[in-house]
């Protein structure tokens, strides 16, 4: 059984869970401890203990351990990509890919600890200094997903370590493999005892106590928008920082001038990579009406000849879905759309493969407008339904017509088109002829109404949530 990391030690726990390979389900990866309460105060409280020295510590001191973890990560980027394509269904080479990004995450966090802590002002007093300073907030809950199980929790955690923060890092209970491998690299990296800690746990019991816990001074998430307004309440009561980011319901609109290929292209991508398992997918396609049936057309044709099959062979665009609960969500989701209305022209079917799995081939859904259920609402599964629109104007109107905020996206030539949606469109993210899903590793993520609550995820940006303010008033003697 593969233990929990609690100051400095890898700690058993009580009970344990199994960790199954969605592209088939007779692969046992192993057995990963579960968190107790108990474990997980017991954390916190090496976490809290670990704070005073460790956020004192010199620039060098924190950036040799960050570049050692990445420079780890890159090295063992084959065999993290292979466990996390292995455990969650992403096709090998974006697993890599996540792996690549993963370390590169920690290397350039590991520049920002030489960044100044201190902004200098001009006292409108003689003879008195004026400057803020930036310190750690403490101890930090890191709450991730099972959707990007290298990426997301590299670009939580190293960002706390490098502004002198200690971790409490509560991965999601699918994909315990890739979290383990990762906390094992930074269990070497010459850290205090105290200041990383692991604990893999249900939401119910670890993930609860930590955002209880009045020793935590901030909880960072990603996940669903339930249950991050759930966790921003109970966070907000006890007085806590919060850093959140949620659902996207993201619309990708395609304009008559697009160039067809283009268009595809960015949808085909955006849509149905990552088995759509993505916050930043585009699940709405709006298009214009004179575009709309050679799009549709086309998308089919593209969308018949994606290979569905086991994450780690070569020949798969996509892998299964992350487990038999998603996979029936998805299932009710093609239900309701076509309930609702909708054709579903291609896919949307599950597939019986040679190894048993979670396959669902992906789904095109046509004729749906955006009052729809299955526009409204976030699936997480390789599904798009199109809506047909007369214009830009109708369109931009459908983008923002939504509870989310993530990512958007045009394809268009126009550049009046392109700068008037870069403006008005009510998104945190704006995506120019590329798929909404695709970010620089080092640019800010964040969103706009439910997809985002608090500073921004990544770059210099999140130093907005993992610092405080002091502002220093000092008069000369």
């Amino acid at each position: 059984m593969k233990k929990n990391f609690i100051a400095g030690e890898w700690r058993e726990a009580a009970s344990s869970t199994e960790n199954i390979n969605p592209s088939d389900t007779r692969d046992s990866i192993g057995r990963y401890a579960k968190a107790s309460r108990t474990d997980t105060l017991d954390a916190i409280a090496a976490a809290k203990q670990a704070f005073k020295a460790w956020s004192r510590t010199s620039p060098l001191t924190r950036f040799e351990a960050l570049d050692a973890i990445g420079s780890e990560i890159i090295a063992r980027k084959d065999e993290l990509g292979d466990m996390l394509a292995r455990e969650e269904g992403k096709t090998l080479a974006e697993a890599c890919g996540e792996a690549h990004r993963a370390g590169h995450l920690f290397k350039f966090f590991a520049g920002e600890v030489y960044r100044s802590d201190k902004d200098g002002y001009t006292s409108i007093r003689d003879g008195v200094d004026l400057h803020v300073r930036r310190q750690p907030i403490g101890v930090v809950g890191a709450i991730t997903p099972w959707n990007f199980p290298l990426a997301i929790p590299a670009w939580k955690i190293a960002p706390a370590l490098a502004y002198g923060n200690t971790v409490v890092f509560k991965p999601a209970e699918l994909v315990p493999g890739s979290a383990w491998l990762l906390s094992e690299i930074i269990s070497r990296a010459g850290l205090p005892e105290g200041v990383f800690n692991l604990v893999m746990g249900s939401g119910q019991e670890a993930g609860d106590a930590l955002v209880n816990c009045k020793d935590v001074a901030g909880i960072t998430f990603t996940g669903s928008t339930i249950i991050g307004k759930s966790i921003g309440a109970k966070v907000f009561e006890r007085g806590g920082r919060l850093q959140l980011e949620m659902g996207g319901k993201n619309p990708l609109i395609v304009l008559d001038d697009a160039i067809l290929d283009k268009a595809v292209d960015c949808a085909i991508n955006g849509s149905f990579y990552s088995t759509g398992q993505r916050c930043t997918a585009s699940s709405r396609i709006i298009v214009t009406k004179g575009i709309h049936d050679a799009f549709v057309e086309a998308m089919i044709e593209r969308t018949r000849a994606l290979v569905v099959g086991d994450a780690r062979a070569p020949q798969s665009n996509l892998g299964p879905v992350v487990s038999e609960q998603q996979l029936e969500i998805d299932e009710f989701y093609l239900r309701t759309g076509a309930t609702e209305g909708a054709e579903i022209t291609i896919g949307g079917e599950r597939l019986s493969l040679s190894a048993p799995g979670y396959y669902l081939s992906p789904a095109l859904l046509v004729n749906s407008s955006n009052q729809m259920q299955i526009n409204r609402e976030e699936i997480f599964g390789p599904i798009a339904a199109v809506i047909s629109v007369a214009d830009y104007d109708e369109a931009l109107q459908n983008a923002n017509d939504t509870d989310y905020g993530l990512s958007a996206g045009i394809i268009t030539q126009d550049t009046k088109l392109q700068n008037h949606f870069i403006e008005n469109i009510e998104a945190g993210m704006a995506q120019i002829n590329l798929p909404t899903a695709g970010m620089d590793f080092h640019a800010p993520f964040t969103g706009k109404k439910g997809s985002s609550f608090g500073p921004p995820e990544k770059s210099t940006y999140c130093r907005e949530f993992f610092t405080g303010y002091k502002v220093v008033h000092a008069a000369s003697i």
